[in-house]
């Protein structure tokens, strides 16, 4: 029985490195159905994504293809295609970012098992049992992070969680969880940063005039905002628009921003670069 993979490596740029890896899916029976690639002159660094159906799936592939990825160098990951990565939804009181992950996922546009919701308030419990998943409510103040953080991580391996999303989660993580989740968690927020930070950004950005409002999705680094990039977008507004109209507007680019990239990196299209990233649309 065939089987779907995506293949995604990395590795130092020199000559062959394509064929080498679909010579070895060929060497199996492997039919490619996509390919992209790119090379960094920049940084050296060759990156390529396939697609392939492979008889018998990873089994047949896996210790050939690690041989293989010793030989060059590679950070290379196999995945099945057709397996939803699972996913743990972190929120706060803002339920714009969560009401559409959940409910493109029920529609089966987004590729991924929700497993859980957690909050670290109480607000958003009936969005995520509406949509028949469970929230666990982890309350957290200053005092009680290491305990809060240590209950989480608690979850994500019980559940064998693969990604975690912050949907408008308004608790910073600390450095030690930041290098845990790394390349795993992915944040949203509003694109004012860093013109407008701290308390009601909108209504600073409705006093200075603004005519472009944005959001940005990133990975999640011990740097504030300041992950990698995965997917940013604008909207412009008007003059006459009030602060509501504004956040209105923000809310929606934040919830098509972190849904674009929510699915690219649950279908393996992004590839770190150093501190940007590699997207195979």
């Amino acid at each position: 029985m065939n089987e779907k993979l995506i293949m995604t490596v990395k590795c130092p740029d020199k000559p062959g490195i394509t064929y080498a890896i679909t010579g070895l899916l060929a060497s199996v029976g492997g039919n490619i159905m996509e390919s992209q690639q790119f090379n960094d002159a920049e940084t050296g660094y060759f990156f390529v994504r396939i697609e392939a159906t492979v008889p018998g799936g990873l089994p047949t592939i896996e210790n050939a293809f690690a041989q293989l990825a010793a030989n060059h160098g590679m950070e290379y990951q196999i995945a099945e295609a057709d397996k939803p990565m699972r996913t743990l939804i972190m929120v706060t009181k803002q339920a714009h970012c969560l009401e559409d992950l959940l409910s493109k996922t029920r529609e089966g546009r987004l590729p991924i098992d929700i497993v859980a919701v957690v909050g670290n308030h109480e607000t958003l419990r009936p969005y995520a049992e509406f949509y028949g998943k469970e929230f666990i409510h982890i309350p957290i103040t200053k005092d009680t992070k290491p305990e809060a953080e240590a209950r989480l991580l608690e979850i994500i391996e019980e559940r064998n969680v693969d990604l975690v999303v912050l949907a408008r989660y308004m608790q910073i993580l600390s450095p030690e969880l930041c290098e845990r989740l790394a390349g795993n968690a992915i944040n949203i927020h509003h694109s004012f940063l860093p013109s407008f930070k701290g308390a009601r950004p909108y209504a600073q950005a409705h006093a200075k005039g603004v005519k472009l409002i944005g959001a940005t999705a990133h990975y999640v680094t011990s740097d504030l905002d300041e992950g990698p990039i995965i997917e940013q977008d604008v909207a412009r507004v008007a003059h006459d628009d009030d602060v509501e109209e504004l956040q209105a507007r923000g809310g929606e680019v934040e919830r098509i921003v972190l849904s674009r990239a929510v699915r690219w990196h649950a279908e393996h299209r992004v590839l770190m670069n150093g501190n940007r990233t590699v997207i195979f649309s």
